[in-house]
């Protein structure tokens, strides 16, 4: 895990709804279990505060509205807080990306993250809006022409175009597998459950959250679900009282 990613999880899992700031010198004690040293997390710090992610100097870091955005909705569909049911309809994007192949790979990837699955020749489908569409377009300084559109044909093999489902299904069987991390000690249990929620975090940017009804019967993202969910509440008593013990001056 780098630095940087390690600390969106941090401000997502525990800052965020801590008033979302810290000071550098609790960062550091945060990120130490992690095998983190404080150089790479000051330099982490600098580049987030450069991309727009966190504001602040000196001794303290807080979330900027654009991080706040991002994280509330990354911990929507990481803790599934709002389940909405599936109309039927697709959203269909048609993408004039920006000019530079560098701006146009950071755009894609931010489409994928959002939940959307390449078509072919700019084309992109997603089950449905993503709220954070406008910002990632005018971001890129890209266009796209929007349709809402009900697909008449194979649904399975719209699916195949867009999504690699049987890859994803072997992700979700390796997080299963995965072996448990000690978590004997407060400290211990804060880096067990970082860890899980990195390895979980992931499935964001390849689960387009499709649903129930589009997926294969027994799909194994349900039971995966269910152990991260039971695992991350078993060890969130033991990684707060770390995270208050590293935050008290």
């Amino acid at each position: 895990m780098d630095a940087r990613s390690a600390l969106f999880d941090l401000y997502g899992d525990h800052l965020r709804l801590r008033g979302g700031a810290a000071p550098v010198a609790g960062l550091v004690r945060l990120l130490a279990p992690l095998g983190i040293q404080p150089p790479a997390v000051r330099t982490a710090v600098s580049r987030m505060v450069r991309q727009g992610w966190l504001t602040g100097s000196g001794a303290s870091y807080a979330l900027t509205p654009r991080a706040v955005r991002r994280l509330d909705e990354a911990a929507d569909r990481i803790y599934r807080t709002s389940v909405v049911e599936w109309d039927g309809r697709w959203h269909l994007l048609v993408v004039t990306p920006p000019a530079g192949r560098t701006a146009r790979e950071r755009l894609y990837a931010q489409l994928q993250y959002l939940g959307y699955g390449a078509l072919g020749n700019g084309s992109w489908l997603s089950p449905r809006v993503a709220p954070e569409l406008d910002a990632t377009l005018a971001e890129a300084v890209a266009r796209a022409e929007r349709f809402t559109a009900v697909h008449d044909g194979d649904s399975g093999a719209l699916i195949a175009r867009a999504w690699d489902l049987d890859g994803l299904a072997r992700s979700y069987a390796r997080f299963l597998d995965r072996p448990r991390q000690d978590d004997s000690t407060d400290e211990a249990a804060f880096a067990a459950r970082s860890l899980l929620v990195h390895d979980w975090r992931k499935f964001l940017f390849v689960d387009p959250g499709l649903p129930a009804s589009l997926l294969p019967p027994d799909w194994p993202g349900v039971k995966a679900a269910a152990e991260f969910d039971a695992q991350a509440a078993r060890l969130l008593p033991a990684a707060r009282r770390f995270v208050d013990e590293c935050l008290t001056p």
